[in-house]
């Protein structure tokens, strides 16, 4: 199978096909472009075997898992998820073009070339690899059937994987994107009169292929190896795409099965491989359940019950993963002399191994936290706030638990500079003596990390001990597997069904609770829970496994849908929710209440003392709900029209779209 993807590879190069009214030029020298499209050169061809057909599979897996993995260098792509939420924020403040000021900033032509991943977002990128993952999952589906060696229940298998697929990608762009072009065959010829497809005609179509996904792909334990598509993650998304469409009690009667007849399991106790971190004299680890929950090398293992589906990304085969950045992205930037002692002098160094006169393990924070450089941070509500449950902070609850070393506050470093009277001490954000602010950039340098989510082992490089800055220990990240779905996610989904089935309904504060209770929280929900709980919930727990925005979004709808309140006590219409303007509090959708009242969008400038963008505005208009149609693609598609969304130069209601995809599958064969 090794050799028939590098055939697909080198058959592709050069490629250029377009999909959506979008040109894709698998030819760019990008490396995070990486897997180059298929080969359309011989369809035939290549794929009338199984072994076409597994190339194909795995690189849709692989397409997969570079939404969570694929290297920027400076970047993540779901970063741009999250600075879409009420979790994070763009915090690259060198870049005088961060991603902040988004209400003025993003536009149908600012994110229609590589050269924009400015390292605070990747919207082009969701865009164009987005599409370019419908057209692998759309070339299994188009030629499985040719496959005469397979069995029917063999070629349904690879369908239904592909289903999924395909049904993941267009269920992100609906939420992300709005109304999008529908693209379900390989064209042989470029086609350029595409219209865009509603939003909800596209949900009722990949609701459709998910129900066949659930009867027809097996249970992972029929499966031999982990990593692909199995019944269990058909259910979850399934259940996503039933809320989405507003079919409630069928979203509920999924999850009432993978709760209860799948034999999945919370995982309770310690389990696996103890991975002490990075520098244990510098931060040690108390093992606890949490800790083990998320080790790479715990994921995916026969032992953890809670795994759905998980995403492999590590072993000998090094060429087939992709190192995960988090610690360099994620974490705070410290590493130089915006964070200060109250004498004056740089309060953190990064000091090698192999200097004998200034090293002591006691103080690596390199090793243990890594070297971080904040292309994102999580808002304050994030890190502090969103963990208060019945108005308490629960100091118990294991997610944020600085005392087991789960969770880094800044006032856990300690001073490492000898030359300081500070020396071993706790930073400090102000000197007593004066009040005087000693990090003269919070956004990048002062804010709580999630260690246990984002610290990743990096064994060749932690046997480096007198390498260049990044190469002392794990600083950046490592390969690591990572979870597309676990059962956590389960409970919450089925509390979110029953909210909008019955938000009176005693049982869904149950559903969360299970959750915490293995966090071995304090604070359980009494009495009724809000949507505005469940989604806190998520925050908590789902912290960098989710899509964030997508999230948000769909709940946007179901809100909408369903007429059932927010957490407020604001009702949405499903006629306006999304096609709202404006950055004043008041108004435009869940997702958009969610941001105005929990993070840094809208509450105006924020002086800090750096080069690059040292007076950030962080805003956030209504219409940003759906990102706009890239301009690009719109020009490509120049003998049609795609329609713009609401909001953005371009829009224009009277435009015609597909409102059946059965429409808009009939019209794919017209040139």
């Amino acid at each position: 199978m090794q050799h028939m993807n590098k055939k697909l590879k080198r058959a592709s190069k050069g490629v250029t096909l377009l999909v959506g009214g979008m040109v894709l030029l698998s030819g760019c020298s990008k490396k995070f472009l990486q897997p180059d499209p298929l080969s359309f050169y011989e369809p035939t061809t290549t794929f009338n075997t199984e072994n076409g057909l597994m190339s194909a599979m795995a690189i849709c897996d692989r397409h997969l898992k570079a939404y969570w993995a694929t290297d920027h260098n400076e970047m993540l792509t779901l970063g741009t998820e999250y600075i879409f939420s009420e979790m994070m924020v763009a915090a690259a403040t060198d870049k005088r073009n961060m991603l902040c000021d988004v209400a003025n900033m993003l536009t149908p032509t600012s994110e229609t070339v590589y050269q924009n991943l400015d390292r605070t977002n990747s919207i082009w990128y969701l865009w164009e690899e987005t599409y370019k993952g419908i057209m692998y999952a759309n070339t299994i589906i188009q030629f499985v059937d040719g496959v005469q060696s397979l069995s029917e229940a063999t070629k349904n298998a690879y369908k239904g994987r592909a289903y999924f697929h395909r049904a993941f990608r267009y269920m992100n762009l609906v939420m992300e994107f709005g109304d999008v072009p529908l693209v379900t065959t390989i064209v042989e010829v470029p086609k350029q009169n595409y219209r865009s497809t509603k939003r909800d005609a596209i949900l009722q179509m990949i609701t459709g292929d998910m129900e066949k996904a659930v009867e027809w792909v097996p249970d992972q334990s029929a499966m031999a190896v982990t990593g692909m598509i199995n019944k269990g993650a058909c259910r979850m998304l399934l259940a996503k795409c039933y809320m989405a469409v507003g079919e409630y009690e069928k979203a509920k009667a999924q999850m009432d099965i993978v709760i209860n007849q799948s034999g999945y399991a919370l995982m309770q106790n310690n389990f696996g491989t103890f991975n002490p971190g990075g520098e244990a004299n510098t931060w040690p680890i108390t093992r606890n359940v949490i800790w083990d929950l998320h080790r790479p090398e715990n994921k995916l293992i026969a032992a953890n019950r809670e795994v759905i589906m998980g995403m492999p990304n590590r072993g000998a085969d090094v060429e087939s993963f992709i190192q995960m950045l988090t610690m360099r992205i994620l974490y705070p930037f410290v590493f130089d002399g915006r964070i200060q002692t109250r004498d004056g002098k740089q309060a953190l160094l990064n000091i090698r191994r192999n200097d004998a006169a200034n090293y002591n393990n006691k103080y690596d924070y390199m090793r243990a936290f890594g070297r971080g450089i904040a292309t994102f941070r999580p808002t304050s509500w994030s890190t502090k706030d969103m963990w208060a449950v019945n108005g308490v902070m629960d100091a118990e609850d294991l997610r944020h638990s600085s005392a087991t070393g789960n969770w880094i506050r800044m006032e856990d470093y300690k001073v490492n500079n000898k030359a300081s009277t500070e020396f071993g001490k706790p930073l400090t954000l102000f000197n007593p003596n004066n009040g005087a602010l000693l990090c003269s950039d919070t956004i990048r340098r002062w804010f709580d990390v999630p260690h246990y989510k984002f610290f990743l082992n990096d064994p060749v490089n932690e046997a480096n001990i007198t390498g260049s800055d990044g190469l002392r220990g794990a600083t950046n990240g490592g390969i690591a597997d990572w979870y597309l779905y676990r059962l956590a996610e389960a409970y919450l989904l089925r509390a979110e069904a029953k909210y909008y089935i019955n938000p009176g309904d005693g049982s869904i504060k149950d559903d969360l609770n299970a959750i915490r209770q293995r966090a071995k929280c304090a604070q359980l929900y009494q009495g009724a829970v809000t949507i505005g709980d469940i989604m806190n919930e998520r925050g908590r727990e789902l912290y960098w496994e989710e899509w964030r925005n997508v999230e948000l979004k769909r709940v946007s709808l179901c809100l909408a849908r369903s007429g059932k309140p927010d957490e407020w006590g604001n009702t949405y219409s499903l006629e306006n929710y999304d096609k709202q303007s404006g950055t004043d509090n008041g108004g435009g959708s869940y997702w958009y209440q969610r941001i105005v009242h929990y993070s840094l969008y809208n509450k105006g400038p924020i002086q800090i003392n750096t080069t690059g963008n040292s007076n950030p505005n962080y805003t956030m208009d209504k219409k940003n709900h759906y990102w706009p149609i890239p301009y690009a693609a719109i020009t490509a598609n120049n003998k049609g029209q795609l329609a713009q969304n609401f909001g953005y130069d371009g829009y224009n209601a009277s435009v015609p779209k597909w409102d059946k995809w059965e429409d808009a599958v009939a019209d794919e064969k017209t040139k």
